[in-house]
């Protein structure tokens, strides 16, 4: 069976990275390929770019790496015109096929419509029950058809009418680019919980999730796309407005500790220099007297450099990633399987031997590959083995496009920090605080914050509703009542 890497497979997943680029001089597809290439970090189940020459929409959709399916000339010029928008996946809503892979198209009675979606519509399923209900038929088990149906269903009569019809009946988190042949339409939930950047390379403007894929085609980085924004992209023309009422943003702070590129910037800040920070704040929080600072690559490196210079203690690559190992076939025996591990990950003996070490990671999820790092450490001879993590334990599951298992599955749900000490083996373990992580993002404190962004994954403060979860709820506590009864 191929599954991905041990070291891998207990993180946290954003579900997609987007980007769009009009008014080039027809070669938008291969510019949305060179972006997601950059993205690839958002989404590396699956890949799909829709064009438009003028006339009609051309798609191609995959699974896997966008290298190896948009690395091809003949792929490329099957998808001709000067706009085109693309997608990778990563799914937390809706199984892993073919069907659900984005942009989804649709044949609208005012034309195509062709929709690329990063987050997590929080009332899909009661709305795809109602639409089902009025006679819809659904292609996917995506949540994002749902806005496909919303808006062929509306009663309003312009394109750009119907579409914020849809918008104002969904909850939830979602970056949004649309093509349909009156241009193309970038926008953001009226909390900005999911990014949206907007750039520009010559005169063709362009919409991503992250700015390091403007770096990558070249492109100048204008301004984020604000909470609640749509912009709208006319060949190389575009406007703004603002449909919903004003809300306090509430941006997703995980984007800072871990989902973007440390060579991205959030918010209008380095997130390499904020995951420094973080790192230097966990020192003056949790110090301990150690020989050497390790990150767990390649997520802590940032966050343990900012350790090491706050504490003085050196840093060093005590653990050296193979970056030539992808997707690898685990063979059956435990023996085996237990080999397979240390292919892209090493610990490095020499350095290791005999130290007391801090080990800097990003998060701790399920505590599996806690647990294995510090296996791989106590191994390779190390004294004492202090883990220290870059963001404050997560206790809740995200429901905004975010791949995190069941609540009951999170390790700091079920322990304390002493029982998740225990769990993986290590002499101690802290994490920073919520305050701490707000402190590194050049605020007081989250109380002082009120909060400024999404961080429902550390303190159960979800800003929007979750309708499908309480219905879900609502059914279990039915089902057991019935259990109770019968």
């Amino acid at each position: 069976m191929l599954i991905t890497h041990p070291f891998d497979n207990d993180k946290l997943r954003e579900e997609c990275g987007i980007f769009g680029v009009s008014g080039t001089d027809g070669e938008a597809s291969a510019l949305v390929a060179l972006g997601l290439h950059a993205l690839q970090h958002r989404g590396q189940e699956a890949a799909g770019i829709t064009s438009w020459d003028g006339h009609q929409f051309h798609t191609h959709r995959a699974m896997g790496h966008v290298a190896g399916n948009f690395d091809r000339d003949d792929v490329i010029r099957a998808l001709p015109g000067t706009a085109a928008c693309g997608h990778v996946r990563y799914s937390t809503t809706g199984e892993t096929a073919l069907r659900n892979v984005q942009p989804l198209y649709a044949d609208l009675a005012s034309g195509g419509f062709a929709i690329a979606h990063n987050g997590n519509i929080s009332n899909a399923m009661r709305l795809r029950r109602e639409l089902v209900r009025r006679g819809s038929i659904f292609q996917s088990t995506s949540d994002t058809e749902t806005i496909i149906h919303l808006v062929a269903t509306s009663n309003y009569r312009t394109l750009l009418d119907k579409f914020i019809d849809a918008l104002k009946q969904v909850e939830g988190a979602y970056s949004l680019i649309v093509m349909t042949p009156e241009g193309m339409i970038g926008c953001r939930d009226p909390l900005g919980i999911r990014p949206l950047v907007m750039g520009k390379l010559g005169e063709a403007i362009i919409l991503a999730s992250e700015t390091v894929a403007l770096d990558v085609v070249g492109a100048e980085f204008v301004r984020a796309v604000e909470p609640g924004e749509l912009v709208i992209v006319q060949g190389s023309e575009h406007r703004s407005i603002h449909p919903f009422p004003a809300r306090r943003a509430r941006p997703c702070i995980f984007e800072h500790v871990y989902f973007s590129r440390p060579d991205s910037i959030v918010e209008d800040r380095s997130v390499y220099s904020v995951r420094k920070a973080i790192g230097a704040q966990l020192a003056i929080e949790a110090p301990v007297e150690a020989d050497l600072v390790i990150p767990v690559p390649d997520s802590g490196v940032p966050a343990a450099i900012g350790y090491a210079q706050q504490s003085g203690i050196p840093f060093e690559l005590g653990i050296i990633r193979s970056h030539y190992i992808g997707r690898t076939f685990i063979q059956p025996g435990d023996k085996v399987r237990h080999l397979g591990v240390k292919l892209k990950h090493n610990a490095n003996r020499a350095l290791i031997r005999g130290k007391r070490i801090v080990l800097i990671d990003d998060s701790i999820v399920r505590g599996t590959t806690s647990l294995k790092i510090v296996q791989m450490m106590r191994e390779a001879g190390a004294a004492e083995i202090h883990m220290r993590i870059a963001s404050p334990p997560t206790r809740h599951s995200c429901f905004y496009g975010v791949d995190t298992p069941e609540r009951a599955k999170l390790l700091a749900a079920k322990m304390d920090v002493g029982g998740m000490t225990d769990f993986i083996h290590a002499d101690s373990l802290a994490f920073v605080s919520i305050d701490g992580l707000y402190k590194a993002l050049g605020e007081e404190g989250r109380a002082a914050a009120r909060p400024s962004h999404c961080d429902a994954c550390f303190t159960g403060d979800y800003p929007t509703s979750l309708t499908d979860q309480d219905d879900a709820e609502t059914v279990d506590q039915f089902a057991l009542l019935e259990e109770r009864v019968g």
